[in-house]
């Protein structure tokens, strides 16, 4: 059974600490204490680690060895538009457990008004939920969540392959993907609201050179869409590297 990993803020003379309520939860949920070996980030590199003391509020850590970290597959940035944010969470939280580099909220024509506002607190709350997801599927390093764009601000970003996802006709995703495919490529995922793209929202997006894909004849949910997407791209860029 493979080791928890969590992460933390910095390893120091081979030593770590996790404090404050994610130590309360190793000490009293996990039950975590002196001796036991885990896993450890602190955002660059991973750690065998024994715990040293585990006290209800400080949990720390001795270094026994760094460990192979693994290479992605791919570099992924998920611009994703905003929707509720019950489910906006959800989609933090998978496409966190597929690898996603970056995740972006967009604020689109068809979002609900007022939703970019409250996105902006909401960060914090974001932040700690990529970080749970981080630790679950056991990532090297936690993905770097934005503020909220305009759609004109993330038109700009950069990326090798720039993908809209897109309901209206456009060319089937694997049908689009480069060849030879490569670890080091960028890949960016630009996914609509409820409600999908109005006519002038995609004229900008093409005409800033995003290739619309399509992922089938059915109609998705946006975070299904991101999710679906997410890890389709995986698997093309996985294939090529087996």
């Amino acid at each position: 059974m493979a080791r928890r990993r969590f992460f933390v803020d910095s390893v120091r003379q081979r030593h770590a600490e996790i404090a404050g309520e994610d130590a309360h939860h190793l000490t009293r949920v996990l039950r975590v204490e002196a001796g036991q070996k885990f896993e450890i980030s602190d955002n660059r590199d991973v750690y065998l680690a024994e715990v040293e003391s585990a006290r209800k509020d400080l949990v720390s850590f001795a270094i026994v060895e760094r460990i192979e970290a693994g290479v992605p597959v791919v570099r992924t940035a998920l611009f994703a538009s905003l929707i509720k944010f019950e489910r906006f969470e959800w989609l933090i939280e998978k496409a966190t457990e597929l690898g996603v580099a970056q995740l972006t909220p967009v604020e689109a024509e068809r979002s609900e008004k007022g939703l970019e506002r409250a996105a902006r607190k909401r960060l914090e709350r974001w932040n700690r939920i990529a970080r749970e997801a981080s630790e679950q599927s056991r990532r090297a390093r936690l993905p770097e969540l934005g503020e909220p764009l305009a759609l004109s601000e993330a038109l700009q970003a950069g990326a090798d392959y720039r993908y809209l996802l897109d309901e209206a006709e456009a060319c089937p995703m694997l049908s689009a993907f480069p060849a030879p495919r490569r670890s080091e490529n960028r890949v960016a995922l630009l996914v609509g609201p409820e409600g999908g793209w109005t006519d002038r929202e995609r004229a900008e997006i093409t005409q800033a050179g995003w290739r619309a894909v399509s992922l089938g004849g059915g109609i998705l949910r946006a975070e299904t869409a991101a999710i679906a997407a997410l890890a389709i791209v995986n698997a093309a860029w996985g294939a090529e590297h087996k």
